[in-house]
């Protein structure tokens, strides 16, 4: 039991490593402070130092396109949230919602058209086909 104990917390203690050392932020002194650039993604951040610990913002440029994303994200919210309300309170013209009953009675109309047509084009083939009668 102890060994399993003293084996986890060593794997944990790499893990732990290996995430803070995989290369993927370069930290920069400046006058200010520092700038860490995110090497996967390309992102930049303003780190400054308070009580020992390191704090870091999103560069202006960067918050100022992930402001518009997230207006953009929440006009779209929106939208739906509105449409979904029309939806719950039965306006079927927000959805397009079912066709009135002359319109389906109209559209009724059409099919049987069709269909009593297309019988008769079928009809007419089978006559075509049959063959005359043998007269010896």
């Amino acid at each position: 039991m102890r060994t399993i104990v003293i084996a986890s917390m060593l794997a944990l203690g790499t893990a732990g490593a290996q995430a803070q050392d995989d290369g993927r932020y370069t930290l920069r002194q400046t006058d200010e402070g520092y700038v860490r650039m995110d090497n996967r993604t390309g992102e930049m951040s303003i780190c400054t130092e308070r009580a020992g610990q390191l704090v870091c913002k999103l560069a202006a440029d960067e918050r100022e396109a992930l402001q518009q994303e997230m207006d953009d994200l929440q006009d779209r919210l929106d939208a739906l949230e509105k449409r979904l309300a029309a939806i719950e309170t039965g306006r079927q013209d927000a959805v397009g919602g079912l066709p009135s009953e002359d319109e389906f009675e109209k559209s009724l109309g059409y099919m049987e058209r069709f269909f009593r047509s297309f019988m008769g084009i079928v009809k007419e083939f089978e006559r075509e086909e049959r063959p005359a009668p043998e007269r010896t």
